[in-house]
């Protein structure tokens, strides 16, 4: 009987110090990722300042970006995730006032962080999706700084972002990126198309507007790698009969104005921001499902 309870000590306590092992890896190797430096080269574009291009830049901010979702509708913060597994994911305060980070950023640190997810020290931004921005050209990015530089001050302090053990495990395992891991930072740009109704166009709001980064690659939908588990899985947004194969132009335009889907579901804004997407241009939305009807159909949840 001593020898059972010798060995089960013994095994007891090589699981836990192989999960000590697992848990110290893990952090190491997530931590190095976080604290990497990058070297991007500037960009120098000129901010504009008249109130045409601060007005173009509300909107491609709330209605296309929609940054509104972690920065909250009055750009001084906000916190999205405060889970123990997943951690503390908040969007700073971008405003001028008391605990905000406009005063500490040049022009140059507002392109980066949008474009490419880097700090002003080169390290990436936990919580960023530039790798949806990075498609801004040089005039839609300038109008979104000059816009968030123009929003009233705001004095609050928000908590310092920590990565949590999931996100950290599913990052080292290649599962989940930072956007900064993401990116081609020296890729070149692809060539905005022109503003239209066209699906060369939707391909455009796509890509900049976030869609890609909540509904996957394939626009299929499906749980968000490393959320927490009562985060809704977003929906199928491909003609697969799972997915809008069965809407008219009319459906889609109701369902991102008014949040209501042809068989009566209500979508909740937490998850889908229909509450920016009312904002887009009717053009816009043209564009988007045009774009969305040359998409291959797949399966919901293939991402």
């Amino acid at each position: 009987m001593n020898g059972f309870w010798k060995w089960t000590r013994r095994i007891a306590g090589g699981l836990v110090l192989l999960l000590v092992l697992i848990v110290g890896t893990t952090y190491g190797l997530s931590e190095v990722n976080l604290q990497t430096t990058y070297e991007i080269p500037e960009t120098r574009v000129s901010i504009p300042t008249d109130a045409m291009s601060i007005e173009r830049g509300r909107h491609l901010a709330v209605a296309i970006g929609k940054c509104i979702d972690c920065h909250g509708e009055d750009f001084g913060g906000k916190i999205v995730i405060d889970d123990a597994a997943v951690g503390l994911l908040a969007g700073p305060n971008l405003t001028s006032g008391a605990g905000g980070l406009a005063p500490t950023l040049h022009d140059s640190d507002w392109v980066r962080a949008i474009r490419h997810g880097i700090k002003h020290d080169g390290r990436p931004i936990a919580l960023m999706p530039s790798e949806d921005y990075w498609h801004y050209d040089d005039e839609e990015v300038a109008a979104v700084v000059a816009y968030i530089k123009s929003v009233p001050p705001v004095n609050r302090t928000m908590p310092e972002v920590s990565v949590g053990p999931v996100i950290r495990l599913m990052n080292v395992l290649g599962q989940v990126e930072f956007a900064a891991q993401k990116i081609d930072h020296e890729a070149d740009r692809p060539a905005t198309p022109p503003e239209a109704p066209t699906a060369e166009y939707g391909a455009h709001v796509v890509k900049t507007g976030g869609c890609i980064g909540c509904h996957g690659p394939s626009l299929s939908g499906g749980p968000i790698p490393g959320a927490p588990p009562h985060f809704k899985a977003p929906r199928n947004i491909t003609p697969h009969e799972s997915g809008l194969a069965g809407w008219s132009e009319e459906d889609f335009f109701r369902a991102l104005r008014t949040g209501v889907t042809p068989t009566g579901d209500h979508l909740d804004p937490t998850y889908m921001p229909w509450n920016a997407t009312k904002l887009m241009k009717d053009l816009e939305i043209k564009a988007l499902w045009a774009y969305l009807k040359t998409v291959p159909p797949k399966p919901e949840g293939n991402r």
